[in-house]
C-alpha cells in the first residue's frame, strides 16, 4: 500500500479494523435470548392491540357487548388483514414457546 493511500485513509495496515471478540458465556447467551424473547413479545401485544381495537368497538368500557354487534362484525381493515394479524400474533406466541422449551 502506498504511502499516499494509507496517509489518505488515515488505516494503519497493523493495527486490526475487527471488533474486540465477546465470549460467549451462559450469561450473554441468556441476555441475547431475552432480549429477542422481549422484542417478540413486544411484537404479540402490538398485534394484540391492533386486535382488540377492532373488537373495542362493539363493547363497553365494562367489557359488555354492545347490542349494535348483533348486525354483525367487519373489521375496518378488511378481513383478509384482520385475519393476517391472528396468525402473525399465534406465529409470535409459537415463537417464545419454542425458544421457552429450546427448540429451534
Amino acid at each position: 500500500m502506498s504511502m499516499e493511500l494509507r496517509r489518505r485513509s488515515g488505516a494503519d495496515p497493523t493495527v486490526s479494523t475487527q471488533p474486540p471478540v465477546v465470549p460467549i458465556t451462559a450469561m450473554v447467551q441468556l441476555e441475547h435470548l431475552l432480549k429477542v424473547a422481549g422484542s417478540i413479545a413486544q411484537d404479540a401485544n402490538q398485534t394484540w392491540a391492533q386486535i382488540w381495537g377492532e373488537f373495542k368497538k362493539l363493547t363497553t368500557g365494562g367489557g359488555m357487548i354492545v347490542p349494535e354487534a348483533k348486525d354483525g362484525f367487519v373489521p375496518a381493515c378488511g378481513w383478509p388483514e384482520f385475519l393476517e394479524k391472528f396468525w402473525l400474533l399465534k406465529h409470535y406466541l409459537d415463537s417464545i414457546q419454542r425458544m421457552c422449551e429450546r427448540k429451534n
